[in-house]
């Protein structure tokens, strides 16, 4: 400012103000004010709207402070402009104290300020005194509803929107474009499709469809509910279309993982002359990280530097998690030590990505995290939970659960509970998930239940896992197909046919079976308990809902390990006449098949096609299987040449298959090779001494025999017994060879010794009948 000698009235002030105002220059328009004698009003209002319009909330407060200490009296605009200022920064306090000043003012009955206070308290997370706000004012117009409809948006009351919407309704105000945009938002979020098209309809009978917030928000909303078509046609409706319009789009493909579309849009947007915001950049390096692509996650990197978004909280927490997921670490370390500012986002996709491989380094981002004041979230704790997945790490998993109790995070947090039950599960701890379990309150979801039961399932706890699953049925919870899936499985371990027919009357009832993954189940369960025919009866209804590989998978492998070879094979040629890509599980199952019914030349050619065709790189078990193969059926010298052309070092499976099909041939010299291997693989295991003696006996070869029995008992080598179960009355009873633990064994063996003397007597009467045919 220039001086002129001529002293400025208040007018005059006001004026030069509101223009440096105007023109952004903040620190000639604060110079100005100082030299203020006493400024009025208008002059306060001018620069409190001034910066809080413009993102200098503080110096707005500071203004306002400035007002109340000069005894000026605030307006209804004053009012507005720093509650707005408060609002941004979500500070409860100063809000709290503004709304007593607007008490004592008497504009707390003010629409305009009634408003502003909807809005503060909506950003503090108070919808509730909101609520009372609203409620206290007597004149409501539609700003006022569509404050509160947007606060409730806010705060994730979805439901809440709707209510207030319908309220709204039936007091007979009509929709602006600010109500329509809620509640499209909320009707996406809920995934209200019928109400969506509903209300798509209201909004061009009232002409609002040309309306650039409405088409957002109606793109945003068909994006939401997956209905992609509908999203893209309502995009292409919008001429003027802004950042907001493309990131809807954009977002909508990523999130149902068309990331080619994504792509495709970003490319067009770039043309158009848009530049990409925060929004847009995190959105395209999510596709990055769903495809790896990390090539496409660079280009991206260097769009954000160029555009000075690379260290905002919001791209810079996505490029950590986009190098993360494609396993670039040192450039997620790079990016987020460049930061200026880190939040609990940010942190989160960095402990995350180091936390199955490097987990020290994740705990010890979960210190820093604690020590720069942050807040650990949900999503913290899940993701080293997550990587507690064996015994040695139960004692941090144990540390993170308590820490958890400390800040009461657990209560309601669904998401959190079945983390800390599969860590505990994952550590072989049954006790200690049961116990968190029953403490979780009722009634408990059933996310809760299925996690309960597929942890026991997968631990091989099949027992308790039918417990669990029938307890969950007496409590009325209604199973999904995961947990119709496990509890499918626990059934087909314990061999429980019973159990699984009883599961899949109750599939019929919920109407799951149609669904892929459940049938598929129900092929594998009845296929493992013996029951064929059923398996196959299911396998069939499926009909052309055969999508996916399981359920072909399932098929194959059922007929393989019943002795159905010929079936197995006829499926899988069946499979080959889809688009559905068989794995390598199928082919597993379909080397086991020719394994088991002698068609060698069959299975040389499937292992050929699996590796030079489909190009599946053959597990430990599919060269194992081929072994199997060659060695069941007498090419035992192919199988061992097989063995000795595999380019890393056979492991025990390979060469305990190699001896058992020499102890089948008696193939000594062979079997002494392979036992040899397999006894500096295994020195404490009994099974290649065991084999390799009765290829010796088979053989004659009783010095060897005794040999190797001496051998065993000088290393300690001890040959446990086997054991054997029968499910009675739902009871699973277990019988060790030798063992008289049984609480009724008395009686079994009773039984068991009349049994017999009955066969020996039938043995005898049989060979005398013999004996007198022969005469």
């Amino acid at each position: 400012m220039h001086t002129t000698g001529h002293v400025l009235d208040q007018v005059g002030f006001v004026t030069v103000l509101t223009a440096l105002i105007a023109a952004k220059r903040f620190a000639d328009a604060c110079k100005l004010f100082s030299q203020m004698a006493n400024p009025n009003v208008v002059a306060f209002n001018v620069m409190i709207s001034g910066h809080a319009q413009r993102g200098y909330e503080v110096e707005a407060i500071k203004y306002f402070q400035d007002m109340i200490e000069r005894c000026v009296k605030p307006t209804r605009s004053t009012l507005g402009s720093v509650l707005s200022a408060i609002a941004n920064l979500s500070h409860l306090e100063l809000g709290l104290l503004v709304h007593a000043h607007s008490i004592k003012q008497g504009l707390d009955s003010n629409v305009y300020v009634g408003s502003s206070l909807i809005n503060m308290y909506s950003k503090c997370h108070k919808m509730e005194a909101a609520k009372k706000v609203f409620d206290y004012l007597e004149e409501k117009n539609v700003v006022l509803w569509n404050s509160m409809l947007g606060g409730y948006l806010q705060n994730g009351y979805s439901s809440a929107v709707l209510a207030s919407f319908f309220s709204m309704s039936g007091f007979g105000f009509k929709c602006d474009e600010f109500t329509y945009t809620s509640i499209l938002s909320a009707c996406g979020s809920l995934g209200y499709s019928e109400l969506g098209q509903q209300l798509h309809s209201s909004i061009v009978k009232n002409r609002f469809n040309s309306n650039l917030f409405v088409g957002n928000a109606l793109v945003d909303m068909y994006a939401k509910l997956g209905s992609l078509n509908e999203a893209r046609q309502q995009f292409e409706l919008i001429r003027n279309r802004d950042n907001i319009s493309w990131n809807a789009i954009i977002v909508g493909y990523v999130q149902e993982e068309y990331e080619n579309e994504a792509f495709s849009m970003f490319k067009r947007m770039n043309l158009n002359g848009l530049l990409p915001d925060e929004v847009t950049l995190a959105s395209i390096l999510s596709a990055c990280s769903n495809l790896h692509a990390i090539g496409q996650g660079r280009q991206i990197h260097c769009l954000s530097v160029k555009s000075g978004l690379e260290t905002s909280l919001y791209v810079g927490g996505s490029l950590i998690d986009m190098y993360a997921k494609c396993g670039s670490l040192e450039s997620s370390d790079t990016v987020f030590s460049c930061m200026n500012k880190h939040s609990v986002v940010s942190m989160n996709a960095l402990i995350s990505g180091y936390a199955h491989r490097y987990l020290h380094k994740s705990v010890i981002l979960f210190q820093k995290m604690l020590i720069e004041g942050l807040k650990p979230s949900e999503i913290t704790f899940v993701s080293i939970l997550d990587a507690c997945d064996d015994s040695s790490k139960l004692n941090l998993g144990t540390q993170i659960h308590c820490f958890i109790i400390k800040i009461a995070l657990l209560n309601d947090d669904e998401f959190l509970s079945v983390s800390l039950l599969g860590m505990y599960m994952n550590c072989l701890r049954k006790t200690e998930a049961s116990v968190l379990f029953l403490e979780l309150p009722n009634p408990k979801c059933r996310i809760l239940w299925t996690s309960i039961i597929s942890g026991h399932t997968q631990n091989g706890w099949s027992d308790e896992a039918l417990k669990f699953y029938k307890q969950m049925h007496c409590d009325a919870i209604k199973p999904d197909q995961a947990t119709f899936a496990s509890v499918l499985k626990a059934s087909s371990s314990l061999a429980s046919l019973r159990d699984g027919r009883e599961i899949h009357s109750l599939i019929f009832h919920y109407g799951f079976n149609f669904d892929e993954l459940t049938s598929s189940a129900l092929v594998d369960m009845y296929a493992k308990c013996g029951d064929l025919k059923s398996s196959v009866q299911v396998f069939e209804e499926m009909g052309s809902n055969k999508n996916d590989i399981i359920s072909w998978n399932s098929m194959i492998v059922g007929f393989a390990k019943n002795g159905g070879a010929e079936n197995a094979l006829k499926v899988f040629y069946e499979l080959q006449n889809t688009n559905v890509k068989p794995d390598d599980v199928t082919f597993l199952g379909v080397l086991t098949a020719c394994s088991h019914s002698g068609r060698v030349n069959e299975g040389r050619q499937i292992f050929d096609i699996m590796v030079n065709y489909y190009k599946i790189q053959p597990r430990l078990d599919h060269f194992a299987c081929m072994v199997d193969l060659l060695g069941r059926w007498g090419y035992l010298k192919e199988a061992e040449e097989f063995i000795n052309r595999l380019n890393f070092e056979p492991g025990s499976m390979i060469w305990a298959t190699l001896l058992g099909a020499c102890k089948l041939h008696g193939d000594e010299m062979r079997g002494r090779r392979a036992a040899e291997k397999l006894i500096k693989l295994q020195p404490s295991s009994s099974s290649p001494y065991v084999l390799l003696c009765n290829i010796y006996a088979g053989s004659g070869n009783w010095d060897g025999a005794n040999s190797l029995r001496r051998e065993m008992k000088g290393k300690g080598v001890k040959k446990y017994p086997g054991f054997s179960w029968i499910v009675v009355e739902e009871k699973t009873n277990l019988f060790v060879a030798g063992d008289n633990c049984h609480p009724c064994a008395g009686e079994i063996y009773a039984v068991l010794t009349d049994l017999t003397k009955l066969m020996k007597e039938i043995f005898e009467v049989d060979s005398s009948c013999d004996d007198n045919l022969i005469e």
